[in-house]
């Protein structure tokens, strides 16, 4: 009879465990400014996005035509994104003792400005963005980048 009680509460914690695994998933940054419509696209939802909201590794980042989204990360990098804009935030790592990371990105189409952080300054090439025709590797310190949409 104990097994069957240690086998059921272990079931249970398991599944427990499993459904919370998106609500433990680490924030890596925090929108700072919001405008107009903004939202974030996270596990195949949108989120909605005001001031303070937490960005999250995997997060698709979408303003509107009269949108604009302003995020703060932990290793001090800064992102804007202008009116039209999708980004995706393909991998985030940093280790704030060593500064070491990686910062992955995916601009599907919209401008992106930005000011590297801990990451890029510890270790050029740590910070990348990929666009639809090109990669960009990060190796100053304030950047732009802008993508037109597949339908221009």
């Amino acid at each position: 009879m104990t097994r069957v009680l240690c086998g059921v509460g272990f079931a249970t914690l398991l599944l427990c465990w499993l459904a919370a695994g998106p609500a433990l998933a680490e924030d890596i940054g925090q929108v700072k400014i919001t405008s107009g419509t903004t939202r974030i696209e996270r596990g195949g939802h949108a989120v909605p996005v005001q001031v303070g909201t937490q960005v999250r590794e995997g997060d698709v980042l979408v303003t509107g035509p009269g949108g604009s989204l302003g995020i703060a990360f932990r290793d001090n990098s800064l992102l804007s994104l202008g009116p039209d804009t999708v980004l995706a935030i393909d991998r985030y790592v940093f280790d704030p003792t060593t500064h070491q990371g990686a910062f992955d990105s995916s601009l599907r189409q919209g401008t992106l400005s930005a000011v590297s952080g801990k990451i890029a300054k510890q270790t050029p090439d740590a910070m990348k963005v990929r666009t639809p025709v090109a990669i960009l590797g990060v190796r100053g310190t304030e950047f732009v980048v802008r993508t037109a949409s597949a339908a221009n």
